[in-house]
């Protein structure tokens, strides 16, 4: 993918760089000394181009002028001077730290210090005619992508590139580019890569204190961690990183079970200590987990063999949970936390998918079934769900005006919203003590992978999410929110038990 420059001065500094170096015999100061005159080619076709570029840059065109942009063939002719070398004045002598590999780049400082002022001041700085730079391998393969970037404001980029760019970008406080590189990571999380790539990104922009990216990979993570268990970059998670997505609830994954295969994986692979594989097993919610695979676990899962001290006393609690009636529970234990609340579960017992085509046109319903709760002893009692889609919601006020005969109803933009509500059909002696979150995920497809790239959730005590897709154009095909025209959804019942009464000590 290639970057372009957003900044305007960046164009303006090669216009600059290129009218004084053409019409000027200009001696360029380093470090106090003169060096030789510099000439460039005086052909008229540059001249003419760097002109119309200087003059479109100065002021906006007045009513009823012309405006002749030769800004494109300007930075043709920049990358030309870049390539060739033409009246380079500072070879810059790429070292790989740690070997004895030198890449020899020719350079122009005018160039350099207008688009960096730590290039402008290591050239204040330098001794002698080269300026010697260490880079790692990794900075050194792609230093001169970099080089091109600051002659002709446009870059390609691979996915294994980011961060090497990135740390150069940085290194040199080239902003537009670091910024740049920032956003073509956060909206390239979804991209394939042989070996995956958001886990890398993730760690660098925790070590660089990149909150916004570092928020970006974690949430892609959270929300997608089901397909990311069975892809190559699950073993890469760190120890902290893992630790970090096993105690959030936000998590999308088929069942708790597949959270704690996937736990095993990671610890085959990478072989924790005891204090960190403990810390994992006891962030596994194993109420989540029914009863008969708790003891299929307890058999034949070499991780919790092996520290099953740790999670004792919680494997004994998860039993309980699903052996007593969550009331009679509710009076002795605190059942109103992480340890008996679900994630985002995909599986059947949980919620249901819910594609609607054409979601511009009608209001849409379905109906689904979930477990009233997760422990056993609700397991087998049904919950029946009413979903509810609307294109064009409006309070009763606004919506009157459109009430007579032949009106036509306004389009979204007229003040209308997307809304979604989900209800219960039927209500039970059973829902005491039982309040229910509901959770929609939107899927989009992402650089042709179809990934959840929206969450809205319910608060416990309304019907509807207040915000659900209040930013989205279900009208434009191209649309993030849809696939093929489609919106498609999937919906989330997570049962919470209250606390009743807590026991005395």
């Amino acid at each position: 993918m290639a970057l372009w420059c957003e900044r305007g001065d960046l164009l303006l500094g090669y216009v600059l760089g290129v009218l004084v170096l053409s019409f000027l015999s200009y001696p360029v100061s380093v470090g106090g000394g003169l060096h030789p005159h510099i000439h460039l080619s005086r052909d008229p076709v540059l001249l003419m181009s760097s002109y119309a570029a200087a003059l479109k840059m100065e002021a906006l065109p007045e009513t009823g002028a012309t405006v002749l942009n030769h800004s494109m063939a300007l930075v043709q002719r920049m990358e030309n001077l870049m390539a060739l070398g033409n009246a380079s004045d500072v070879p810059l002598r790429v070292r790989t730290l740690n070997t004895e590999e030198v890449k020899v780049l020719p350079a122009h400082s005018l160039v350099l210090s207008l688009q960096s002022d730590v290039f402008r001041d290591l050239l204040l700085a330098r001794n002698g005619s080269a300026l010697v730079l260490g880079e790692t391998a990794e900075c050194a393969a792609v230093f001169d992508k970099f080089l091109r970037y600051l002659y002709c404001g446009d870059i390609s980029v691979r996915l294994d590139q980011a961060i090497p760019l990135h740390q150069l970008a940085t290194k040199y406080r080239v902003e537009a580019l670091q910024l740049g590189l920032t956003q073509f990571m956060s909206q390239h999380l979804s991209s394939e890569s042989p070996s995956g790539h958001v886990v890398g990104w993730y760690q660098y922009a925790q070590r660089i204190g990149d909150a916004p990216l570092q928020d970006s990979c974690l949430r892609y993570l959270s929300w997608n961690l089901s397909s990311v268990l069975q892809s190559a970059e699950w073993t890469s998670v760190s120890a902290a990183l893992l630790l970090t997505l096993l105690r959030r609830s936000d998590l999308v994954v088929q069942s708790e079970l597949e959270l704690y295969d996937g736990l095993e994986a990671w610890a085959a692979r990478n072989r924790p200590g005891g204090p960190t594989a403990e810390r994992a097993l006891e962030a596994i919610r194993y109420g989540m987990i029914p009863p008969q695979k708790l003891f299929r676990l307890q058999k034949s899962s070499p991780l919790m063999q092996k520290h099953y001290g740790a999670v004792r006393d919680l494997l004994y609690l998860a039993f309980q949970f699903h052996a007593a009636p969550p009331v009679q529970l509710a009076k002795y234990f605190e059942v109103n936390c992480s340890v008996f609340t679900p994630r985002n579960y995909l599986s059947p017992a949980w919620g249901a998918p819910w594609v609607i085509g054409s979601p511009t046109r009608d209001d849409r319903s379905f109906s689904f079934q979930t477990q009233l709760g997760p422990s056993g002893h609700d397991a087998s009692k049904k919950v029946t769900w009413n979903a509810l889609f609307s294109p064009r919601w409006f309070p009763l006020g606004a919506r009157a005006s459109y009430a007579e005969p032949g009106a036509m109803m306004p389009s979204p933009t007229d003040g209308g919203r997307p809304r979604i509500i989900v209800t219960p059909a039927t209500s039970s002696p059973d829902f005491a003590g039982v309040s229910f979150q509901k959770t929609v995920l939107v899927m989009a497809r992402q650089q042709g992978k179809v990934v959840v790239r929206h969450v809205y959730n319910f608060h416990q005590s309304t019907e509807e999410a207040g915000d659900f897709l209040a930013e989205a154009d279900l009208q434009r095909r191209a649309s993030e929110y849809l696939i093929d025209s489609a919106l498609y959804l999937h919906v989330v019942v997570k049962p919470v038990y209250h606390t009743l009464i807590l026991a005395k000590k």
